[in-house]
């Protein structure tokens, strides 16, 4: 950094100059004073006046030019990593009382590069010395805290006292249920040594291990942890123990205990297979059951059916907006009253255009009258009802319908209804789901009849009678299916919904034709392209497949 001043020889009574060559060489030479010009940090260009011997050794003077006593000089600050020069001439700019004729005697330290350099050097080798120093510190605490964690774990007891385990070594956490599992664990040898008791005839320890089992089980009740646990636990703890010492002296013999443990974890295991089935079928019973207030309601609405004369009207007026294929048209088949006005109410509710909406109810002869009695008093406003009864389908028979001959067989009829047999319970547990007598009825297998249905219609949207619809409908009429017959949900994310949950790949004609990972999909809400069903003849693949 080069920083233009001006230097001005302090003149003495007699009128003597300060020669330019006196600044370097003479030890005994005149101070001066210095007017000097710099750009601060900011850009601003300051002037302020300093003595000479207010600057340090790395500042050297260079090309001195001689103006009217005034010497023009440039002065280099050979040390850039600091600014001496600048400090000193702000301190000196906060001080402007000293006195312009004043001289003091300074000496000057001839400056030199190599000296410099050396003061570079040492810096370095400071610095290097102080990381170094630090590092080994560093390395130093390292060692004292991985000592100290040694010597602490040396003096941890990981022992849980009052631990009662005669045939396996446990490291437990202490701060586990500990009580609670070395109770449950001495009932299990309890009953071992009781067992042991009864094949020796050792009725009194029978007897005994018996006895504290049973106060052992009603200590802890229903407790999931310690915290549940009556405060006396543990010396019920205590006292089973003693009287397990007493067994083990008696009965203890290795290999006789151990054929004891396996079958007793035989026949867990087995319990708890079992314990699954029933679980997953009375899940499905709770399901499917109908409720007694439901099933009276049924019987009142065809009871009032009756009563009111409805079922004289053989033949309702025509509707033409029953085959409009310019109308939004829903198809539901379904037995079950409430579900089915739950799908219309929340549909029509939504709806834009109410009154462009037409639903095809069709179910079955039992609750044909309870359906029509219910839509004849319940009616959606401006919506549009139809309510069919599917034995009125003539064409609908076992020479034309494949599937309803097989529903008829004795086979088909066990597997639906058996399976749920606590005899049979083991037999498909797997898929009860799936072993619904609900499937023996035709209204399930009418959706692969839609066209026939149907004839006049080129659209419908098919329904199951367990949604509830939240939005408007009508835009999926508008879906472009691409040349596809149907549209539905994707139902593909999880393994429940591929083709091997639903079809039996050990027979070699499926297998052939067919992808065991391959998507299949749900029912709930599909739209239909029947123009393009019926260009396909999708329903006589359909046959072909159940008579294979």
């Amino acid at each position: 950094m080069l920083h233009e001043l001006t230097i001005c020889p302090n003149v003495d009574k007699q009128g003597r100059d300060a020669s330019s060559a006196a600044y370097m060489s003479n030890d005994n030479e005149k101070d001066l004073d210095i007017i000097a010009t710099y750009s601060d940090v900011s850009g601003t260009i300051r002037t302020c006046r300093v003595k000479m011997k207010d600057l340090s050794a790395s500042w050297v003077l260079e090309n001195p030019i001689n103006v009217d006593k005034v010497q023009v000089l440039k002065l280099k600050d050979t040390y850039q990593t600091s600014t001496p020069f600048q400090e000193n001439v702000e301190r000196s700019t906060d001080d402007q009382q000293f006195q312009e004729g004043e001289i003091l005697s300074h000496r000057q330290t001839y400056w030199s590069p190599v000296k410099f350099k050396r003061q570079i050097l040492r810096q370095k080798r400071r610095d290097l010395r102080t990381a170094e120093l630090v590092r080994q510190d560093k390395e130093v605490d390292k060692e004292m805290q991985a000592t100290e964690a040694i010597e602490s774990l040396k003096n941890m007891d990981t022992v849980v006292k009052g631990k009662y385990s005669i045939w396996r070594k446990d490291f437990e956490n202490p701060n586990a249920d500990s009580t609670l599992k070395l109770m449950r664990d001495q009932i299990i040898m309890a009953k071992v040594y009781a067992n042991i008791a009864l094949s020796k005839k050792q009725t009194v320890l029978y007897n005994s291990l018996l006895k504290q089992v049973m106060e052992s089980l009603n200590f802890i009740g229903e407790a999931n942890s310690d915290a549940d646990l009556h405060p006396s636990s543990l010396d019920r703890a205590k006292e089973m123990g003693h009287a397990l010492s007493v067994a083990k002296d008696e009965l203890y013999d290795c290999c006789t205990v151990e054929r004891k443990l396996r079958a007793m974890l035989l026949t867990t295991e087995d319990n708890l297979e079992s314990q699954k089935k029933r679980s997953a079928f009375l899940i499905q019973l709770a399901a499917k059951t109908v409720p007694k207030p439901l099933h009276c309601l049924s019987l009142q609405l065809s009871a009032d059916y009756y009563f009111h004369g409805y079922y004289q009207t053989k033949q309702e007026p025509y509707n033409e907006k029953l085959e409009d294929p310019s109308l939004y048209h829903y198809a539901i088949f379904s037995d079950n009253v409430l579900a089915t006005s739950v799908v219309v109410n929340s549909t029509v509710l939504y709806a834009n255009e109410p009154e462009k909406h037409v639903f095809h109810i069709v179910t079955d002869k039992l609750n044909f009258a309870a359906m029509k009695m219910w839509f004849l008093v319940n009616s959606p406003e401006n919506a549009t009802i139809q309510v069919d009864n599917i034995d009125d389908f003539k064409w609908m028979n076992s020479s034309y319908c494949s599937v309803l001959r097989q529903l008829e067989s004795v086979r088909i009829k066990d597997y639906y209804f058996k399976a749920n047999h606590p005899s049979t319970l083991s037999d498909g547990a797997d898929h009860l789901k799936y072993r619904n007598p609900k499937y023996l009825s035709i209204l399930n297998h009418l959706r692969f009849y839609l066209p026939e249905v149907h004839p006049k219609l080129d659209k419908i949207l098919f329904l199951d009678d367990d949604i509830v619809v939240q939005k408007d409908l009508t835009p999926l009429w508008d879906v472009d299916l691409k040349g596809m017959v149907n549209g539905a949900v994707e139902t593909c994310k999880e393994s429940f919904h591929r083709f091997d949950k639903y079809l039996n790949f050990s027979n070699p004609i499926i297998i052939e034709n067919f992808d065991p990972n391959a998507c299949g999909w749900a029912f709930g809400m599909n739209i239909f392209d029947l123009k393009e069903w019926r260009k396909r003849n999708i329903t006589a693949i359909y046959h072909h497949w159940q008579d294979l």
